[in-house]
């Protein structure tokens, strides 16, 4: 509960909009593309492919709440495995590496900003 509470303070302190709902709540395609940052046609293509589950009693599509944050959870796990991944390649080919004489160049530049300073 910390950890919620927590969230929210930070959230509202960076000046984001929140909103309290039962996760029974059912939300409309508009509604929940709104929630997850997308426009409704790609919603519908999440939820015709069956990444995010629904009911049509009539109509329009319906979409549970607990359903729409378990794939946007989904989607921010792969995401950091994707950018971890990413990270651990560049490691391996070297890419974080620097020459060592750029360690020496950064050094004498920044004797050089002290001097000035």
């Amino acid at each position: 509960m910390f950890e919620v509470l927590r969230d929210v303070v930070k959230s509202l302190a960076d000046g984001l909009a929140i909103t309290v709902a039962p996760t029974h709540t059912v939300l409309t395609t508009s509604e929940a593309a709104d929630l997850l940052g997308v426009s409704r046609p790609t919603l519908v293509r999440l939820l015709e492919s069956g990444e995010i589950p629904y009911e049509q009693p009539a109509r329009h599509r319906k979409v549970r709440l607990d359903d729409v944050l378990a794939y946007q959870q989904r989607m921010q796990r792969a995401r950091a495995a994707g950018l971890d991944e990413m990270v651990r390649d560049a490691e391996d080919a070297g890419m974080y590496d620097l020459p060592e004489d750029a360690t020496i160049e950064r050094l004498s530049i920044s004797e050089e900003r002290d001097n000035l300073g």
